[in-house]
């Protein structure tokens, strides 16, 4: 347990030159570079000819997440100007309830310029299908650093049509640009179905109808799950070893179809992103929290260092099984849980063999994760990207990876 807890961050570095960011998506999906690690060996490659690397009989695993307008803005009779940006529901806690709400809903929010924000309500209108909605903030609490923030609206209109009227786009911070019209459909994924995220599942946005359209040729399935992206996807690792880093949690739903697939074909899983890694890998340790009677129904839950403090564990397909058997028994077709793992270099792999990903920003989780799968290989191919000028972050190239 200790040995992960000291690894260091700066292990984990390396020079990312600003013009190696990508601050926009090529015109077609596509037509993005593809590097290819399998085994230690590196080869480049186009995203359009991803299929001719997959193995045959592969299940691909797509989160379906869509991403909301989780930025609001509202200004004082001071005229000071406060965003609130909403992290996930907390009144209802089910997103899909909260989004079908029509009077109030209470969401966990980031606040910008909250010290001009004391107390009381703020306000704006909202002209939706020819009406003019009335919409009121108020702060709740505050935790840690952010705010219950409760939205109130004076029409029966669903807080998904409010949102989506009166919030904006987020697109991550390291593109120091505002959001455009374009990025509307550029950054969602072409499978974004269910509203939740606060951040694109990146690297599933190269993927085009094209690409689908392929699969049939190598018998390969694709299956969706769905894993709401928090903003602390971006949180940078602050402390020098990763003991001092708080993960982030995030709603994870997967229908009971999807692990009887795994459980009949447990070879050939390939997770398109991390969050898709997260989501997956989770499931193991939520049966193995069903086998050792630890499952709590009532809050479903994956904890950032479950996977290290376990010395007892059982086989792939058995933990998966318990899943199944606890759902038959309480008659529900979803396993839905929160998840708060955190992988390090030295985990252990328990469902996935390969993955779609984008390049990732020095020091952080996500690195960390993919140097899990890599091991020390994570810096040849990363200096392989740098030096043939690879696209990096959320709008740059693809990886694909496999053992």
């Amino acid at each position: 347990m200790n040995s992960y807890k000291n690894i260091k961050i700066t292990d984990f570095t390396y020079n990312l030159p600003k013009s190696k960011i990508a601050k926009y998506p090529l015109s077609e999906r596509d037509k993005s570079r593809l590097l290819v690690w399998q085994n230690g060996k590196i080869e480049e490659s186009s995203f359009k000819n991803c299929v001719e690397y997959l193995p045959k009989n592969a299940q691909l695993i797509f989160n379906n997440t869509r991403v909301i307008h989780a930025r609001l803005f509202f200004r004082k009779e001071t005229s000071a100007k406060i965003e609130i940006f909403c992290l996930e529901p907390i009144k209802p806690t089910d997103y899909q309830i909260a989004f079908q709400e029509k009077e109030r809903v209470t969401w966990k929010c980031m606040v910008g310029n909250s010290k001009k924000w004391k107390v009381g309500f703020l306000e704006r209108e909202v002209e939706i299908g020819g009406d003019i909605i009335i919409l009121k903030v108020e702060k709740k609490e505050q935790v840690d650093n952010t705010f219950y923030i409760e939205f109130s609206w004076n029409k029966p209109i669903s807080f998904a049509e409010i949102i989506e009227q009166t919030g904006t786009l987020p697109i991550p911070p390291y593109l120091n640009r505002e959001t455009e019209e374009a990025d509307e459909k550029t950054y969602q994924t072409v499978y974004a179905k269910i509203d939740g995220s606060v951040a694109a599942p990146t690297a599933g946005l190269h993927f085009t109808e094209d690409i689908f359209n392929k699969f049939s040729v190598k018998n390969i399935s694709t299956k969706e799950i769905t894993l709401h992206v928090g903003a602390g996807t971006f949180q940078p690792v602050k402390s020098a070893t990763i003991s001092g880093h708080s993960m982030h949690h995030e709603s994870v739903i997967i229908h009971k179809n999807i692990i009887e697939g795994f459980i009949k074909n447990p070879n050939k899983i390939i997770a398109v992103g991390t969050t898709s890694v997260r989501s997956l890998e989770s499931l193991y340790w939520v049966g193995l929290q069903i086998e050792n009677n630890l499952f709590n129904p009532n809050k479903p839950e994956v904890l950032q260092w479950e996977p290290y403090e376990n010395e007892a564990e059982i086989d792939t397909k058995k933990a998966l099984q318990n899943i199944i058997d606890h759902l038959n028994k309480v008659n529900k077709s979803v396993i839905q849980f929160s998840t708060q793992i955190i992988i390090l270099p030295g985990y252990n792999f328990k469902i996935i063999s390969g993955m779609f990903t984008n390049f990732h920003q020095p020091q952080s989780t996500l690195l960390l994760l993919i140097s899990a799968f890599l091991g020390n290989d994570w810096k040849k191919v990363y200096e392989f990207a740098l030096s043939n000028n690879f696209r990096f972050l959320s709008y740059g190239d693809s990886n694909f990876y496999l053992k």
